[in-house]
């Protein structure tokens, strides 16, 4: 087996795990975008899509749509369109957030094809982020027309940790190739990391259905309620906040063995360090919204700190699994 630094260009090396950590940093931008769009109601703030209120840049002020405005887009909304400018613009933001990660994938993409004949799989994992934000981007749209079903938007939800997942898996396996580390083995914990990430994951997606849960009441009471907010939650709150207990208490056992058992180098030690850090700001945003009123800076934070926890999660899990690549401390050529 011949090392990979043989017949790869460093500077190529470089370039795709620059270029995939920028495309992270923009999809963990958009998730957050996300979330602000979601705790501030701004989820319509365009009714149509792709353009927003017929433009391609939106209004600042009523004087500049068709004086029958509510009744183009009410049909739509059941009567219910106002326009409100900051609500438009944040939602145009989040969506021009959008097409800048698409231009950041397709970058990603071109810079794994001088891999194909060393590296195949960079390309497929480069493919296959490009093509699930494409669907991302019509997904969004359905989300518009569907006046943000419940479905729909767990749906993007799972899409967007999927894209962030896939991103994450290419970095690393830059970051390998351009560091040249063999990484040890440990199959008993790897298989730990794999049920702490399948919970986290669960817990993600019932912070979705609480979101849900939590437009639901928004609708009875407005925006103006947040006070009242949680005391008509139903069910599903409950199981998220007793879920976070089991979630915790799997990622300090696994972050335990990991310490206990096996040569842990600075980084990896930084990573589990990070992920603690993450846990504990999820935990105390998720106490300010449960006793302090859902305050509209706790929910895009409590979203994206349970994103990034599951992209660190994912970086330990791949440092700690076996791997097929490496073979006598050489990385073999595919």
């Amino acid at each position: 087996m011949t090392s990979l630094s043989q017949h790869i260009d460093s500077k190529a090396i470089r370039r795709l795990r620059r270029m995939a950590l920028n495309t992270i940093i923009t999809l963990y931008l958009v998730v957050m975008a996300g979330g602000v769009v979601r705790s501030t109601g701004a989820g319509m703030g365009c009714p149509d899509w792709p353009r927003c209120f017929g433009t391609w840049i939106p209004p600042t002020e009523v004087s500049e749509l068709p004086h029958n405005y509510k009744e183009i887009y009410g049909a739509k909304l059941k009567g219910e369109v106002e326009f409100n400018p900051v609500k438009t613009w944040i939602e145009y933001i989040n969506r021009l957030l959008g097409v800048l990660t698409g231009f950041m994938i397709f970058l990603t993409l071109l810079s794994t094809l001088p891999f194909w004949n060393i590296r195949r799989q960079l390309v497929w994992l480069g493919l296959s982020g490009f093509l699930l934000v494409a669907f991302q981007g019509w997904l969004g749209s359905k989300v518009v027309s569907f006046e943000l079903h419940p479905v729909m938007v767990t749906l993007h939800m799972f899409v967007a940790i999927i894209i962030v997942g896939i991103l994450t898996h290419l970095y690393f396996i830059a970051s390998r190739m351009f560091k040249g580390v063999v990484f040890p083995a440990a199959p008993k914990i790897s298989k730990i990391g794999i049920l702490v990430l399948i919970l986290t994951l669960v817990q993600v997606m019932l912070g979705t259905q609480v979101r849900e849960n939590i437009d639901e009441v928004v609708r009875m009471l407005g925006y103006d309620a947040r006070q009242s907010w949680i005391d008509e939650l139903d069910f599903r709150f409950y199981i998220h906040r007793s879920f976070s207990i089991v979630v915790l208490g799997a990622n300090l056992y696994w972050f335990y063995l990991i310490k206990k058992n096996m040569l842990v180098y600075s980084t990896v030690g930084n990573l589990i360090k990070g992920c603690v850090v993450i846990l504990g700001l999820e935990t105390m945003t998720g106490i300010i919204m449960a006793y302090f009123g859902v305050p509209a800076f706790a929910q895009p934070l409590h979203l994206t700190m349970g994103i990034l926890l599951m992209g660190l999660q994912y970086i330990v899990f791949l440092r700690t699994r076996p791997s097929k690549d490496f073979i006598g401390g050489t990385e073999k050529v595919s």
